[in-house]
């Protein structure tokens, strides 16, 4: 087996180690997967965008084109978070930029 020229080695070395959720949204992207790489983005800054109390009773699902779908722990919450919508979305916005969903969808599941 060949061994790479010293200067190769070295620089190999130098990079900082990257976490999966750095990787896996542009692994997917790679592949033609853009709307799981998206979907992996919001996951990873899901609480930041709508807080620590929404988060334990809803989590985004899946997404439909620019529509994020998000599973609501029950009714009563999921009316609430209805009308908390453009708050929702402009937390997702404030953390994800032009990569935001536009509309959110929710369903009791």
């Amino acid at each position: 087996m060949k061994r790479r020229p010293r200067q190769m080695r070295t620089a190999v070395r130098k990079r900082r180690p990257r976490t999966v959720g750095e990787l896996v949204p542009r692994v997917l992207g790679d592949l033609g997967l853009d709307g799981v790489a998206r979907i992996v983005r919001i996951e990873r800054c899901w609480e930041a965008a709508v807080g620590a109390e929404i988060a334990s009773h809803c989590r985004p699902s899946r997404l439909r084109g620019d529509v994020l779908e998000a599973t609501v722990d029950s009714s009563p919450w999921c009316q609430q978070l209805r009308l908390r919508g453009p708050e929702i979305l402009a937390g997702l916005r404030r953390e994800l930029g032009s990569d935001a969903p536009s509309d959110l969808w929710l369903r009791v599941g």
